[in-house]
């Protein structure tokens, strides 16, 4: 059986296609990403910019045709943050259905935030204890606590908040590189969130990273000018050195960031918001966070193979 998963972001749109053998391996047949920014400018206008629609759209064509290519039989397209937040949302819906032939489910933030920390599990075999997984994307961060039990992944709280790279570069982030006072503005904001939030941050014994956010964090330090997930997969940043590359990248203009690192413009463009909030989380966590390359593309493939 062959299963793909698209999980549809605010900055990007991901396809994970897997296919099970009668004697129950899984094997991955394709992984792929195409950076969109479909919420380009929904935190401001509250609709799907329409250049942000057919670069969407452009992506999920491509993907439809390797889906029909591979000889899928089960498709399952989620879509986050910009999908539930568009008053537009129809056009994309519509687009969806039209390229793929199945609906677009705009997943709530506690069952996204549920599907990144079994995904995030099934690559970190290490985790023990209490768990924490972080999905930090374009508009929303995803924070999920549990641990890992015999039966398998147990979720004791999650929770999705309305912070992201793409949201805090259009709301506080202005300036290239930012000032000062935007900042201290988005720090503030950061903090509130996760004060609010009540999620427990400390006694925590794993601490997962999942998402481009952490994962081209964990490329920048390791100076990789061409990104490579075998050496990202499983990599540890310390809280000292996710600091560091939080204050590197809110210190540097875009330009600075594209000739310095591996990361792509539209990454590039939003790294320092996504950095600010990975910063908060590690600071108060207070131990090294493990990079993980399985996420919640990872949890939705899992479903559609057990379903």
């Amino acid at each position: 059986m062959r299963v793909a998963a698209i999980d549809c972001g605010t900055n990007s749109i991901r396809l994970l296609v897997v296919e099970k053998v009668p004697g129950g391996e899984v094997t991955e047949l394709d992984r792929r990403l195409e950076l969109v920014r479909l919420g380009q400018g929904v935190d401001a206008t509250g609709a799907f910019a329409p250049d942000a629609l057919v670069r969407t759209m452009t992506a999920i064509d491509q993907f439809s045709d390797v889906v029909g290519e591979l000889g899928v039989e089960k498709v399952r397209f989620v879509a986050t943050s910009a999908a539930r937040d568009a008053r537009n949302r129809e056009d994309f819906f519509s687009g969806v259905r039209e390229r793929l032939g199945v609906d677009a489910e705009i997943i709530s933030g506690s069952e996204e935030a549920e599907l990144s920390f079994r995904g995030a599990l099934s690559g970190v075999t290490q985790a023990s204890g209490r768990v924490l997984v972080i999905d930090i994307g374009g508009g929303s961060t995803e924070l999920v606590v549990g641990s890992v039990e015999p039966t398998g992944a147990v979720v004791e709280k999650a929770v999705s908040l309305d912070m992201g790279s793409v949201r805090l570069r259009e709301r506080f982030l202005h300036s290239d590189p930012p000032s000062d006072a935007e900042v201290g503005a988005a720090r503030a904001f950061v903090e509130g969130l996760l004060e609010g939030s009540k999620v427990p941050l400390d006694g925590i014994d794993t601490f997962i990273g999942v998402a481009g956010t952490t994962t081209s964090l964990s490329a920048i330090e390791q100076d990789l000018m061409a990104y490579d997930r075998r050496k990202v997969h499983g990599s540890m940043l310390a809280p000292e050195q996710v600091h560091a590359l939080a204050e590197r990248l809110l210190a540097s203009t875009v330009q600075e960031v594209l000739t310095t690192t591996c990361l792509p413009a539209k990454r590039a463009e939003v790294i320092c918001g996504g950095a600010l909030v990975c910063d908060a989380i590690a600071q108060r966590v207070g131990r090294p966070m493990v990079v993980s390359e399985n996420d919640i593309l990872d949890g939705i493939v899992m479903g559609l193979i057990a379903s």
